[in-house]
């Protein structure tokens, strides 16, 4: 059995960003690492958004970014100033690229392609089963759903969405300007609404996007897609020039860091995907930032969760059991934020970056009596972890 120094386990967003995130760190370059995957990352199979203050490490492959969001709801419309923010897109294709050509010029990381069937850990090193072979490490970092908590309809909502990337053969959009949350849809299967970024003047992302605990079938999907394409854009003539499909858990169980000794869960398996909205990006690279941190300190990459960040995991939580109760829809709790919030003091919000001066003044947007009472059971929430 081969021994490594890491083992990355998957070799999505968050895997390959801890990859690179110890590669460009010179006293970490030397490290043997191995990297194991079922799949070869050559498909764009996902888009992810994020936003941020100033130019961040992955700058150089942003697909196309947006100072400015609209926020659309019934009766209700607003352009969103991001004032210092900026939004922005980053294609699944381009990031597996960028990362994977900039790795493979270091002779001490080995790719393999194999499925994962279990991680196991001593005191002194972890182990990673395949189907094929049986590969240890001082330590696993993990993004497979191995450890994954149990998803149900009790504890959790999925935000589950279809995309497509639109083109024409005239000039027809305003790249100015991103659609970030259209509700003016029906409310039917929970909060539901179309997200369109407009990438160049002939090209757009439209994706329809719901909050529930059950998927679709795969038609309703298509169908709200034509009609929002037609009806609301006003367009008829175009062409599909991509699609994508996704499910992200928006849960109130307990995705564990260390689920055992020298093993570390990253990404949407260690938490790090946003429960009130699904975003996952930003917070992947603090954390794997904060990883490298540690190890080239010489100290276990075991972070304490902050009290800020337990502060912010509380209001997600939430905000998640407000909406699962159903006193209180999705479109209607977004819609009163857009309403008296701006759209800098959201997004600082959503990125866990506010004060707590302004998460008292977003929660005065909304009502105080059916938050708190969520609130409070949150604290006791047998989950919590």
């Amino acid at each position: 059995m081969k021994t490594y120094d890491y083992i990355i386990a998957g070799s999505g967003c968050a895997g390959l960003s801890l990859l690179y995130a110890i590669l460009k760190e010179p006293t970490l370059q030397d490290a043997t690492i191995l990297v194991i995957d079922k799949d070869h990352k050559n498909n764009n199979d996902r888009t992810w958004c994020y936003w941020e203050k100033e130019a961040g490490i992955f700058e150089e492959i942003v697909y196309a970014k947006w100072n400015t969001l609209e926020f659309l709801s019934t009766n209700f419309e607003k352009k969103l100033d991001l004032g210092t923010y900026t939004y922005k897109m980053i294609q699944g294709i381009d990031f597996y690229n960028f990362v994977i050509s900039f790795a493979k010029k270091f002779s001490n990381v080995t790719f393999l392609k194999e499925t994962i069937l279990e991680i196991t850990s001593t005191k002194n090193e972890a182990s990673v089963k395949t189907e094929k072979n049986s590969y240890r490490a001082k330590t696993v970092f993990n993004s497979t759903p191995i450890f994954n908590p149990k998803i149900t309809e009790e504890n959790s909502l999925l935000q589950h969405f279809k995309g497509w990337v639109i083109k024409t053969e005239q000039p027809f959009f305003n790249t100015k300007v991103g659609r970030l949350m259209d509700f003016r849809l029906s409310q039917e299967n929970g909060a539901t609404f179309m997200y369109v970024l407009p990438t160049s003047s002939k090209e757009a992302l439209v994706e329809y996007t719901l909050f529930s605990p059950k998927i679709l079938p795969k038609e309703k999907y298509t169908a709200a897609l034509k009609k929002y394409i037609s009806d609301e854009l006003q367009l008829e003539n175009y062409t599909i020039a991509h699609k994508e499909f996704g499910i992200i858990p928006m849960s109130l169980a307990a995705f564990k860091n260390y689920p055992l000794e020298n093993v570390i869960n990253l990404g949407t398996s260690g938490g790090f995907t946003k429960a009130s909205s699904g975003y996952t990006f930003q917070f992947i690279q603090k954390n794997v930032s904060e990883i490298v941190n540690q190890i080239k300190l010489g100290k276990k990459p075991h972070l304490k969760t902050s009290f800020r960040d337990k502060i912010y995991h509380w209001y997600d939580r939430t905000l998640i059991a407000v909406i699962l109760s159903e006193k209180l829809s999705g479109k209607e709790i977004f819609t009163r934020m857009f309403q008296k919030i701006s759209a800098q003091k959201i997004l600082a919000f959503l990125g866990n970056q506010s004060t707590f001066l302004e998460d008292i003044y977003i929660m005065k947007s909304l009502p105080i009596k059916t938050f708190f009472i969520a609130a409070i059971r949150q604290l006791f929430y047998k989950n919590n972890g």
